[in-house]
């Protein structure tokens, strides 16, 4: 839940450093294709090696169990994880913690809203609490926004406060001020499809 910066660059065109990410996925993946001829494991294996390395998935229960819970897309928490963090547990350099990325100011709103009283930073580490306070705020945000995900996704990155300002629930793709924050919601929009396709058992999608 990174803040976006505005910038002039088109907002299809990848940045360096979502450049330098896709080259790593895929150099990983001509490693894990290599590797896996060399020594013979299937082909099957194989691709799920190259799967797990391009589009992970971890904690597919808590993730089943928040959507059911919240009414939410699991391919889209998945999707917003993916973006946020790539699965991985980690502190942004502005403090955003945890799978979710949420920021401790975010985190003490979700208290508020959801009448917490005994929670404390460090529990942004632990993967059930965090997932549980993203997909809290996400359904807050898609209630907040009249079910316009694409309103709920930018502010989830941006904030509520520029969404308002740049249309609230009206908000479309195209009248996103901020780059990073558009390349968001499409990366986030895209990757939940992805997930559909590759981890519908996993989601529990179609059950």
């Amino acid at each position: 839940m990174s803040p976006a910066k505005s910038a002039t660059r088109s907002a299809r065109r990848p940045t360096r450093a979502q450049t330098r990410r896709r080259r790593g996925a895929w150099l990983a993946v001509a490693v894990v294709l290599g590797i896996g001829l060399a020594i013979g494991i299937s082909r099957i294996d194989v691709q799920k090696a190259i799967r797990e390395l391009t589009l992970p998935l971890q904690h597919d229960d808590i993730i089943r169990q928040q959507a059911a819970e919240k009414d939410l897309d699991p391919a889209m928490i998945a999707a917003v994880i993916y973006a946020e963090s790539r699965f991985r547990d980690q502190e942004s350099h502005a403090g955003a913690l945890g799978l979710m990325q949420i920021t401790p100011q975010t985190a003490r709103v979700i208290e508020r809203l959801s009448g917490g009283t005994t929670f404390v930073m460090s529990d942004l580490s632990d993967p059930e609490i965090n997932i549980r306070y993203g997909c809290y705020y996400l359904r807050y945000l898609l209630d907040r926004y009249d079910q316009n995900e694409v309103a709920a996704l930018a502010a989830y990155n941006a904030g509520t406060g520029n969404v308002d300002k740049w249309g609230g629930a009206d908000l479309g793709l195209e009248d996103i001020r901020f780059t990073e924050t558009q390349g968001y919601v499409e990366e986030v929009l895209d990757k939940r499809q992805e997930y559909r396709d590759k981890y519908a058992e996993d989601l529990g999608i179609g059950r």
